[in-house]
């Protein structure tokens, strides 16, 4: 499908791949029932898991995008 996009819409799709250039290392993104978490990375540049699932302890923060998780 292909879609006009507005302005507005490119601005943000291109300062989000501005954004994703300079990404530091020691953080990742993760989604999860409709937030997007912003999460520190192990010692070793890991993603980290407690017993379930990955480790609220190394939640930095979080972002109000609309996204869902799942695959393709």
């Amino acid at each position: 499908m292909i879609f006009d996009l507005t302005p507005e819409e490119r601005k943000a799709i291109s300062a989000l791949k501005r954004l994703a250039k300079k990404w530091p290392k020691s953080l990742w993104l993760f989604s999860a029932s409709g937030t997007l978490w912003v999460m520190r990375c192990g010692e070793h540049g890991e993603e980290v898991f407690s017993g379930e699932g990955y480790d609220p302890d190394y939640i930095v923060e979080s972002v109000d995008i609309q996204n869902a998780g799942g695959d393709w």
